[in-house]
């Protein structure tokens, strides 16, 4: 936690030790009256028995006052914010993406965790998809429209082709907004075999501050491209360094399961950063209905001095 106004800590606790003193000086004259006007076994049978519950109603009043009067140092804590940024998922549309080693084939995976990575992602974030197999395209622009966002779903062209990394990281950075919060999630077996070179690409990316998350689908068992006597491989070497050269980070996913999973982190390292969040509000607004609720249970209890 940080303090806008570190100065006033001090008037502050100066403040809640005056609101203390008072009040334990009402409670001594309070009490001083009733030895005055009452019968003394009566009072000290009483007081036995509404000793603690006169405790509790103290404290609470002296810490209610103690979060108003801290408000006015400007408590301000470190969370997590959802931000207005922008997001391009670049998915790969090649053969080797028919593979069947992810169930029921890595398309079909990656189809189905980018549906839950996209309803959860904050309604300010803009998001935009770039597939990819011998060349790359645009299937919707950065918006934050999610009913465009769900129709470019559809849009994905089945598996076939090449694999483009470059080219699609390239057109990732050429849609994404010049200023502003801004990633890219790669999803892809990392296996390049055309376009032009995909560490030229993510080293431009990672010049203009653009972080490429790559999450890595598949497993090395040997499985076949359907059609071909070609092994479905997967890449991790070049993922991770992609994601290294642009500050991201690289996720493996050997399942369906595994998949959705690195999506919904991903989505929350990109849809969300952290800042400081100014407390102050919350804090005197807490502190005050602390102070009423208190104040209202004294009086009904016939407690307050």
């Amino acid at each position: 936690m940080t303090l806008t106004h570190p100065a006033y800590v001090a008037p502050a606790l100066l403040a809640v030790l005056a609101f203390a003193l008072l009040y334990a000086a009402a409670l001594r004259m309070r009490a001083g009256q009733a030895v005055a006007y009452s019968h003394l076994p009566f009072l000290i049978g009483s007081t036995a028995a509404s000793a603690w519950p006169q405790r509790v109603l103290a404290a609470a009043l002296v810490f209610a006052v103690g979060l108003v009067a801290f408000a006015l140092a400007g408590p301000r804590v470190r969370t997590l914010v959802p931000v207005g940024g922008s997001v391009i998922l670049c998915v790969d549309t090649s053969g080797s993406m028919n593979a069947a080693d992810v169930a029921p084939t890595r398309a079909q995976a990656a189809l189905a965790a980018m549906r839950p990575f996209i309803d959860r992602a904050p309604a300010q974030t803009a998001i935009g998809i770039v597939s990819f197999a011998t060349d790359a395209q645009v299937l919707v622009r950065p918006t934050r429209d999610r009913e465009q966002i769900a129709a470019a779903l559809d849009a994905i062209p089945p598996p076939n082709g090449g694999t483009a990394i470059g080219d699609a990281l390239a057109l990732a950075k050429r849609v994404l907004p010049a200023q502003g919060p801004r990633a890219v999630v790669l999803i892809t077996d990392g296996e390049n075999n055309a376009g032009s070179d995909p560490m030229e690409a993510a080293r431009t990316l990672g010049a203009a501050r653009i972080p490429v998350y790559t999450v890595g689908i598949g497993t090395n068992s040997g499985a076949l491209i359907p059609g071909t006597l070609q092994e479905a491989g997967i890449n991790e070497d070049a993922l991770r360094a992609y994601a290294g050269a642009t500050g991201g980070a690289y996720s493996r996913a050997d399942d369906a399961a595994q998949l959705r999973e690195a999506l919904a982190r991903l989505g929350r390292t990109a849809s969300f950063v952290r800042a400081n969040v100014d407390v102050s509000l919350a804090t005197a607004v807490c502190g005050g209905t602390l102070l009423a609720v208190t104040l209202l249970a004294a009086a009904m209890a016939g407690r307050f001095p």
